[in-house]
């Protein structure tokens, strides 16, 4: 049941990737659209600036509820009011980034005619933040079904409100419905997490007490996932910035924002497929059953394989049509772009199962060692994409090769890291 809802609510989430950019790019004008995309890449970067605090969340939260509760009054160990030390960071981000956001329209740095579409857009977006710390911290005490429910029934509300667009309904509507939304999942989350917890309302406002634990306690965890987090958020997202800063070809970025797209639906479906074995694996790996935790750890890798391989031959049956719906037949995307985009999602499934798993393990640091050499191909593969190949072309080979590279060499460090890892104890 728990698997079938985590599918569902990914299937979910690739279709509110994609249909995001059906409506928009359909309601907004051209060069409002291509700030749009812009304004999705910073999101992201805001999104990914918690700096991978909710994995930390989960890392501890988890083990204290596997049965560590005995100490749980030491100093070294979990409180209830760290969650509410982490919620209030994590609204803070959100409020930071859309007075950013703010700023830039106003003093023109994003120019655009629709500021309050953008601005309630990117709060309603940045909520992500905090529905991932629900997610996190009640996948931590055994609360992933309830929780999936509940966020399959916000996706749906979610999907109806955007594509009422189409219907006639304007985008500020659209979007105040979307922020709405969100609001009230985000809610509904912090309250299950009090519940199951056996929080009080006082954990949620004594900043002081749980601010000097954290500090005491895991900052150096924190600073280790910060790092690994924007590493990782840099990798991803960088070339939207430098295909808008190095070249007007309106291509390219339409290439790269379908790729990123991809990315992001293979490795959703993947996190669910590895979330419903982290209870196993975690438990496994904690009470030092080496046994158990490496043959965990080979099925999860085969199953993100075979995602990958199923989305692979998606991709050669019908991406090119849906290159050209998504983006309203403004290109067209090539064959041999998408062979290397197959390549990549095969590369992009190891890189996966290592990320989740060690990440819920707490391991930030080991996963530097893979991160940054990772970070350093993104951010060149555009400009030497440009200088082998030039812009405009016809197609975007020279990118889209040195990109699947970049996967490549990097899931290559993963595989020597998870094989270290299946040796290893706690």
């Amino acid at each position: 049941m728990l698997t079938l809802a985590k599918l569902t609510s990914v299937g979910l989430s690739m279709i509110w990737g994609f249909a995001v950019t059906y409506v928009f790019v359909r309601a907004l004008p051209a060069d409002e659209f291509r700030t749009f995309l812009l304004l999705i890449a910073f999101n992201n970067f805001t999104i990914s600036a918690e700096f991978g605090i909710t994995n930390v969340i989960y890392a501890r939260l988890r083990r204290y509820w596997l049965g560590e509760q005995a100490t749980a009054t030491a100093e070294s160990d979990f409180r209830h009011e760290e969650i509410g030390v982490l919620f209030l960071f994590l609204t803070s981000l959100i409020v930071a980034g859309g007075t950013v956001v703010a700023g830039a329209m106003a003093t023109g740095l994003i120019r655009t005619h629709m500021p309050a579409v953008f601005l309630l857009f990117f709060f309603g977006s940045a909520l992500n933040i905090l529905l991932l710390l629900a997610k996190r911290a009640l996948a931590a005490v055994d609360r992933n079904l309830v929780w999936e429910l509940t966020d399959i029934a916000r996706r749906v509300l979610g999907l109806a409100a955007l594509f009422a667009v189409l219907g006639g309904l304007g985008l500020l509507a659209s979007v105040s419905l979307l922020l709405l939304i969100n609001i009230a999942g985000a809610a509904l989350g912090m309250i299950l997490i009090h519940r199951r917890a056996k929080m009080r309302f006082g954990h949620w406002l004594d900043w002081r007490r749980g601010g000097g634990h954290v500090k005491r306690t895991y900052l150096r965890d924190i600073g280790a996932s910060a790092m690994l987090t924007l590493s990782e958020v840099a990798a991803y997202n960088s070339p939207y910035f430098l295909i808008a800063a190095l070249t007007h070809d309106t291509r390219l970025l339409l290439v790269f924002d379908f790729t990123f797209k991809i990315i992001r639906a293979v490795a959703t479906t993947i996190r669910a497929t590895i979330e419903g074995a982290l209870p196993a694996l975690t438990r496994s790996w904690f009470v030092h059953d080496t046994q158990s935790f490496g043959r965990g750890l080979w099925r999860a890798l085969w199953v993100a394989l075979g995602v990958a391989l199923g989305a692979a031959v998606l991709l050669i049956a019908a991406g090119q049509s849906l290159f050209a719906v998504l983006y309203d037949g403004k290109t067209m995307l090539e064959m041999s772009e998408l062979l290397l985009l197959c390549a990549l999602l095969v590369a992009l499934s190891v890189m996966c199962v290592s990320v989740y798993l060690q990440g819920a393990l707490g391991r930030f640091e080991a996963l530097l060692a893979q991160s940054f050499p990772f970070l350093v191909g993104s951010i060149a593969s555009v400009p030497l994409a440009l200088w082998i190949g030039g812009s405009p072309r016809a197609d975007d080979v020279p990118f889209m090769s040195l990109y699947a590279l970049c996967f490549i060499g990097a899931a290559g460090l993963h595989s020597v890291a998870m094989r270290r890892l299946a040796r290893v104890s706690p």
